[in-house]
């Protein structure tokens, strides 16, 4: 029998995307983000979420150049990676689904360089959710270094 997978699916634009749930360490309500200059655009600024301080990526404007229209009803999930943990602001939080293995299909456009964190494509019976693998979306970001450094930089001031 074939292994079944669990993604928590959220809605972002018009689409439905899936991240596999050992990447997710919790799913908030929005607070207060705190702007850093001189970053990319689909950075919304930091956070800090269980006493820890983590990036915050607007995953409208990464997709779609739009900004997040309603940040009262939007979510933030965290995700943890090997490099780093950091935020995706989502349109909405939806379900975990189960994925079975034979469902997941990879598609042509997923070559496309400006998306390859795109794993594959979930085509269940009534619709299609893209899948994400948080590790190479984070490490394909324009400036993931300077980010991955000013967090470090903050965590040192917080606890000198």
């Amino acid at each position: 029998m074939k292994e079944n997978r669990k993604a928590i699916v959220f809605q972002t634009g018009n689409g439905e995307y899936g991240i596999s749930i050992k990447n997710i360490l919790s799913i908030e309500k929005l607070d207060k983000i705190t702007p850093i200059p001189h970053l990319p655009s689909y950075v919304s600024g930091m956070i800090k979420v269980r006493d820890e301080l983590i990036p915050v990526l607007d995953f409208n404007k990464l997709l779609y150049h739009v900004e997040m229209s309603d940040l009262h009803t939007s979510r933030l999930i965290v995700l943890k990676t090997e490099s780093i943990t950091f935020g995706i602001i989502v349109d909405e939080a939806k379900e975990i689904v189960d994925i079975p293995e034979q469902s997941l299909k990879q598609v042509g456009i997923l070559a496309y360089s400006n998306a390859k964190y795109f794993s594959g494509v979930v085509n269940l019976s009534d619709r299609l959710i893209t899948m994400i693998d948080p590790e190479i979306l984070v490490e394909s970001l324009e400036s993931i270094k300077d980010i991955k450094e000013y967090v470090e930089e903050k965590k040192e001031e917080m606890h000198a």
